[in-house]
């Protein structure tokens, strides 16, 4: 492949990549070292990237997997310092503001916990709202895993979430997808992610 080449089917991924990532890290600077890590792999390999079917797909595998790498070397994503930023940009009033903080830390909390696959799958999905066709194509696998590990982190942070917030109170109602309505909501609000 050459420079050109690279410039039109490669570069134009990079915002979204960056999006990704920031999401993923709750850190841009720490977002656009891996970014620029990533495409200085794929510059490096370009030429095989013409081999690759999908360089989309491809370079957003790569970021993940960069992104997994720093988590896993930091071991604590901290989230409080954006939460706050974002939140402060919107109209919220001040109780609102604490109350959808303190959620959003405690779910992200939790989905933290969950095994990387899980906590991957239940980011894409329900947070970057990507389609299982997309999650399919950026992590190798079969749309029916895909759904199995979004089910099970979904039950897993719901069941934990309730637990943790039902001062004694029943929570067998509570559905798994109303909790992932309001679970990913929360988060998008708070970390300002929208579909574009």
């Amino acid at each position: 492949m050459v420079a050109r080449d690279f410039k039109t089917r490669v570069l134009p991924v990079s915002k979204k990549l960056l999006r990704f990532a920031t999401h993923f890290l709750k850190d841009e600077d720490e977002a656009r070292d891996v970014v620029q890590d990533v495409f200085l792999k794929l510059w490096q390999k370009r030429d095989t990237l013409g081999e690759i079917e999908n360089i989309e797909a491809f370079a957003m595998r790569m970021t993940r997997n960069r992104c997994l790498d720093v988590i896993r070397a930091n071991k604590v994503v901290p989230i409080d310092a954006e939460t706050d930023r974002k939140l402060k940009e919107e109209s919220v009033d001040v109780h609102k503001q604490v109350e959808l903080s303190e959620t959003a830390a405690q779910i992200q909390k939790l989905i933290n916990t969950l095994p990387d696959l899980q906590r991957t799958v239940m980011q894409l999905r329900d947070i970057e709202q990507m389609s299982y066709e997309e999650i399919a194509e950026a992590t190798d696998l079969k749309i029916n895993a895909i759904r199995v590990n979004l089910s099970r982190a979904r039950k897993k942070v719901r069941d934990e979430f309730l637990k943790i917030n039902s001062n004694g109170r029943p929570t067998a109602g509570v559905k798994t997808e109303e909790f992932r309505v309001n679970a990913g909501t929360v988060l998008q609000r708070v970390n300002g992610i929208q579909k574009n």
